[in-house]
């Protein structure tokens, strides 16, 4: 992942370079300068059109009772699509307009999807939704530490021998209730 990362960090700043020149050396010095510019315009104002028709959509459908799957992928989206279009580049600016349009956006939020219902199924990603009481930056474990995470607190046997899929891995300890025996308390 950190050779992606720095193999993007190191090629996308060279791909806009080569395209600057190139678009400098067909329109000229200036043009290239106000074309930077006026994409950056247009695509904030699009962004924020977007964000704000996106807030929208999300608010009706929480207020509906419904969960907002798409309009948080779009939100992502959009965040990303604006962060693209403020950075100088013909690339980006492509790429962050392909997020801003309702079109392509649809398209993209629906490979993001199926990417990331292929990272959970195969359980290289884990999600956790908050931690009440928080854990220190030591990693000393919590309540909500997955079980085998260095640190965590130690889970019962039959947890260590479990086989299945890792996001259906239980993460309760099997506490005693009752008398301490393990049984359920009895009601005489």
């Amino acid at each position: 992942m950190l050779g992606r990362l720095i193999l993007l960090f190191l090629l996308t700043p060279a791909a806009e370079l080569a395209l600057l020149i190139q678009v400098d050396q067909l329109i000229g010095f200036w043009a290239t300068i106000a074309l930077i510019v006026v994409t950056g315009v247009v695509g904030s104002h699009l962004a924020r059109r977007e964000g704000l028709s996106t807030w929208r959509r999300l608010n009706r459908r929480l207020q509906a009772g419904d969960l907002p799957g798409n309009e948080l992928a779009d939100g992502v989206i959009i965040l990303m699509a604006g962060a693209l279009l403020i950075t100088p580049g013909i690339l980006t600016d492509v790429v962050g307009f392909s997020g801003l349009i309702p079109f392509t956006r649809a398209r993209l939020r629906s490979a993001l999807m199926r990417w990331f219902q292929r990272k959970v199924d195969q359980g290289s990603m884990q999600m956790q939704f908050g931690v009440f009481g928080g854990t220190s930056s030591s990693n000393s474990g919590g309540p909500n530490v997955p079980p085998r995470s260095p640190g965590g607190p130690h889970r019962s046997a039959p947890d260590d021998a479990w086989e299945g899929r890792p996001q259906n891995r239980p993460t309760h300890t099997d506490e005693p209730r009752g008398d301490g025996d393990g049984t359920a308390p009895s009601s005489s």
